[in-house]
């Protein structure tokens, strides 16, 4: 392991917390694809199964900022444990119902409540950014290695979802998913020593953490984002099946993950300076123009290379925008802060999904790349609108203007410690 990620392991509790962060992210990889799978396996009715998935999409993005905002005022084992029941038992009701071909209502009804899953990546970064407040530098490589987690997962969660569905029996995707989601939640909550000290008054006082100006451009932003993501992955698997070859789908999506994961990896090393909020607008441009020789792509391999080559710009977004959140959100309410910028994924993933898959009905695969194009313009066009917002000085922790702060001896950029 390269020095920088070494380093930020030496503190105490840190490696336990990431492998049953890894766990616990598992099923945000491997749920919804598993569902699709199941439903489609079971019933052969594709649009259902796009349906529960949009459903499970859109459940996660209104139900996981709250949850979040709960863990920010009473810790994070008492709540993440009881609500991961209780999205274990929708998950467990929603595998019989199948099972016993219940009526469709039933599967919707459990697909919803399954969203009140917790964000676990949330829950790690919250703990890196209580260990490592003011290091900006150890910071930014914590950062980097949770998006190294993340493209793991995302690599390895389908093929393993799809493969146990497809070889096994068509439920077992989603309840190997929930055997990942207990183990990760109730492995991370044993862990009281790094878990950050809750702040029941000032949440309140506060209100949302997306009352803040920075944030409400990097959620929006992340829509965009999130429909590039949904709409790749559709597309992807239409292309591949146009030519025969559909299976191949999960390798060339496994290969665009990658990507990130490289990239991840070696931003991770680098000691960056300048404005975080500068390094976040090129990276959103990257994504946006890397789409583009997608629409060019005429066979699997060149398709597996332009996704490859736009994978690599995921990551240090990715990263940059945690830095970001961390700025622009005090402390006391960073886990509902970092899970909003997933929500913004969630929701853009769902309507890029959706609008795929009505290009690719409409026009076939390859003319539905212009979707993830025209998603990375949508978000260069709120990047560049709201920079301003995400420049402008920011309250510390306490609430105090940031240029109170000078003078403390800590690393600072305007008034944060920011990758």
């Amino acid at each position: 392991m390269p020095s920088p990620y070494r380093a930020i392991f030496s503190a105490p509790g840190t490696t336990s917390f990431s492998v049953a962060g890894f766990f616990g992210r598992m099923p945000l990889s491997m749920m919804g694809i598993g569902i699709v799978t199941m439903i489609s396996q079971v019933t052969g009715r594709y649009g259902l199964a796009g349906a529960l998935s949009a459903t499970l999409a859109m459940s996660a993005a209104v139900l996981g900022p709250q949850v979040s905002r709960l863990v920010d005022r009473h810790g994070q084992r008492r709540v993440l444990r009881p609500v991961t029941l209780i999205s274990l038992a929708a998950a467990a009701g929603l595998l019989l119902c199948v099972q016993q071909k219940a009526p469709d209502w039933t599967l919707f009804a459990f697909t919803a409540v399954i969203g009140v899953v917790p964000s676990v990546g949330a829950m790690t970064r919250a703990r890196w950014a209580d260990i490592y407040r003011g290091d900006a530098r150890s910071l930014h490589t914590a950062y980097s290695w949770e998006s190294i987690v993340d493209e793991v997962c995302f690599i390895f969660g389908p093929i393993i979802s799809i493969g146990l569905s497809t070889t096994w029996f068509p439920e077992a995707g989603p309840l190997l998913a929930g055997v990942f989601l207990a183990i990760g939640v109730f492995w991370l909550t044993a862990q009281r020593e790094t878990e950050p000290q809750p702040h029941p008054q000032p949440a309140v006082k506060r209100g949302s953490a997306l009352r803040s100006p920075g944030l409400q451009v990097l959620a929006l932003a992340f829509v965009a984002t999130g429909a590039i993501f949904g709409s790749v992955d559709v597309v992807t698997v239409a292309f591949a099946e146009e030519r025969g070859q559909k299976a191949a789908a999960s390798l060339v999506l496994a290969v665009y993950a990658l990507g990130s994961c490289l990239a991840g990896a070696v931003f991770g090393l680098l000691h960056l300076k300048g404005e975080p909020s500068r390094r976040w607008l090129l990276g959103v441009c990257a994504m946006a123009v890397s789409m583009i020789p997608l629409l060019l792509a005429g066979n699997l391999p060149l398709l597996a290379v332009a996704l490859f080559v736009a994978g690599l710009s995921i990551a240090p977004t990715m990263v940059t925008t945690m830095a970001l959140v961390e700025k622009h959100v005090p402390h006391t309410q960073l886990t509902e802060g970092m899970t909003w910028t997933g929500t913004g994924l969630a929701i853009g993933v769902a309507l890029g999904s959706s609008a795929a898959g009505w290009v690719v009905d409409a026009s076939g695969a390859e003319s539905a790349y212009v979707v993830p194009v025209v998603s990375g313009a949508l978000a260069v066009v709120v990047a560049v609108l709201g920079h301003r917002r995400l420049r402008r000085p920011v309250p510390n922790r306490e609430g105090r203007d940031e240029h109170e702060d000078s003078g403390t001896g800590e690393l600072q950029d305007g008034g944060r410690p920011v990758a």
